[in-house]
This record gives structure tokens, sequence and C-alpha cells, in this order.
């Protein structure tokens, strides 16, 4: 390997938070319609840094994850505290469009990162993955 050879890497950051959301829907049960979210993953696509070996600081990634993602989500109720969702469903799909938004508006700027993908896990077996499409 050259010293002129840039790598690309992918850093995904898993973290767990407890919101409420209610999907309102006349086909399902008020237990389904009374939903609790879980694990998401945040993945970040860049260079590989030369000098620290690293995409993102991963301290800078965890700091960005508090304030666009636990602050306004962890024991929340989506649909009542997250103006967001006070015009449209909360919805896996939206509350991904949400994270999106609200990461990319908190992550520091860089030249060499940008923010790749987010997965929502609704459940065991339900996975929302979102980027910014």
């Amino acid at each position: 390997m050259t010293s002129a050879t840039i790598r690309t890497g992918y850093v995904t950051r898993i973290e767990h938070f407890s919101a409420a959301h209610r999907l309102n829907s006349i086909h399902l049960s008020p237990t389904e319609n009374q939903v609790l979210f879980g694990k998401f993953e945040v993945t970040i696509k860049g260079q590989i840094n030369p000098q620290s070996g690293m995409v993102i600081n991963i301290t800078d990634l965890k700091k960005t994850l508090q304030i666009a993602v636990m602050e306004p989500c962890d024991h929340r109720n989506l649909d009542v505290d997250v103006p967001f969702f006070h015009s449209q469903p909360s919805t896996t799909e939206n509350l991904a469009v949400f994270l999106w938004e609200n990461i990319k508006q908190h992550l520091p700027l860089s030249k060499t990162y940008e923010l790749h993908e987010i997965k929502l896990y609704e459940t065991d077996k339900n996975v929302v993955t979102y980027r910014g499409e």
C-alpha cells in the first residue's frame, strides 16, 4: 500500500432507546397500536485518515447520537413529545427519516465522511433501513 492510497471505511454504532408511539390503525389491536422501539444502528462512511487510522472519532459520533437521538427520543412518547410526529404517523419509516435529519444536523461537518445508513429494529424480525434517499 502506498501513502497515496485512500481507503474507505464504514463505522457503525449500535445504541438502544426506549420510546413509545401509537400507530392508530383500525386494523391493529390496542396492544399492537402501542409499540416500543429499541435498537438502532448508525453507519458513517468515509476515508480512513492515514494519521489517526479512523473514519470518525467515535467520541464525536457518541455525542452526536446523544443529542440527535437520545435526548429527543429516549423515554419519550413520540406522538406527544416530538413535534415532528404531531403532523405525521410515528411509523418506523418516519422515525428513520426524523433520526436521519437530526443526526445530519448535529454530525460534525467533514469533507472525509458522511452519514451512510440508519437501521431501526422494530422487532426481532422487522428492520427499517434508511439512506437519506
